[in-house]
């Protein structure tokens, strides 16, 4: 997930992706046009997210700026924020909820304006305060969209679990905006808005840890990565072995699918090998472009990582898991 949920920080947008485009703390999409991206440590009183939407309604950018951290202020003067977010958000007179999630004691939240155009997404902690803004145009894939695997796919998991990216616009899936990840999925597991217990630096506080991780498909294995160290937790992620461990199978109509992230040493098939459906391929971990434990899921139409294109599910049971929804697998 670029990197999970950092319970002290953005954790959020750090599950976001495995094979993906950057660090997920702050870059959101690499392909979205114009973006202004902020990591906010604010020196002045935080205001809630309905506020934040009525500042940007009002046009008052310096009270938003204001709250900015230095760092952000370093790569964007005053003027800048002020052109970046009355080109997305001028004369806007309402905004559409799109996503909320509570998790790890931060909020995430992502609104669009009525026509579904314009977008905002941020990040408050406990208190209320903005740590992440991010204003950029909706990007959409109409004719990809509405295609499906011919395969039926089954849950490449059992028991209870969260998906944090999934479904089909960026707000919901960070993935969506890289052809080679589109349709993939972030999952985790998440007890009373927590994803661990105990210590977050160690990756055996994170329930999803461990947790076996089946064969969604019957194929054969055609990929086996099971040496890559697992991440220690919150903030570190290995960005030259993006997928970290993985297994890659082949369902013999053109459909791969990919799961990644495992933990180092778990893979329990090898390149050859003939799968069925729930099949143990390996076990959860947090190796690779991650900073906290959880599976990385898609289908794709090679076993090329770089140069594959997603393809957006044909579940068994369910039309799609979009981010928010808790699963319950056999």
């Amino acid at each position: 997930m670029n990197h999970f949920l950092n319970p002290k920080s953005l954790m959020l947008l750090s599950v976001v992706s495995s094979l993906t485009l950057g660090s997920l703390s702050v870059t959101v999409s690499a392909t979205s046009t114009n973006p202004v991206a902020v990591s906010a440590q604010s020196q002045t009183s935080a205001f809630k997210p309905d506020q934040l939407l009525q500042l940007l309604e009002q046009q008052k950018y310096d009270r938003i700026y204001g709250q900015l951290g230095a760092a952000y202020k370093k790569e964007y003067a005053l003027k800048e924020f002020k052109q970046q977010a009355s080109l997305y958000h001028k004369n806007a007179t309402s905004y559409k909820v799109v996503s909320h999630v509570a998790l790890n004691n931060t909020h995430y939240y992502a609104w669009t304006d009525p026509k579904g155009v314009n977008t905002i997404q941020a990040m408050f902690d406990s208190k209320g305060k903005l740590e992440f803004l991010f204003f950029s145009k909706m990007q959409k894939y109409p004719e990809t969209d509405v295609q499906r695997t011919k395969t039926t796919f089954q849950l490449p998991i059992k028991g209870n679990w969260f998906v944090f990216w999934g479904g089909s616009n960026e707000l919901i899936n960070y993935h969506y905006g890289a052809e080679q990840q589109r349709y993939a999925y972030d999952l985790i597991v998440v007890n009373n808005g927590f994803s661990y217990k105990g210590d977050p630096k160690k990756n055996e506080s994170y329930y999803a840890y461990g947790k076996p991780v089946l064969a969604a498909g019957a194929g054969k294995v055609v990929k086996v990565v099971n040496d890559i160290h697992d991440n220690d937790p919150v903030g570190t992620e290995n960005t030259e072995q993006i997928a970290g461990n993985h297994v890659i199978v082949d369902h013999g109509n053109g459909e791969f699918s990919y799961y990644a992230h495992l933990q180092k040493g778990s893979v329990s098939v090898k390149v050859g090998d003939v799968v069925k459906v729930g099949d143990i391929l390996g076990k959860c971990g947090n190796s690779g472009n991650s900073s906290e434990a959880h599976l990385h899921f898609e289908v794709a139409n090679s076993a090329e990582l770089f140069t594959t294109q997603s393809l957006r599910v044909k579940w068994k049971g369910a039309d799609d898991y979009e981010q928010g929804t808790f699963i319950k697998a056999p």
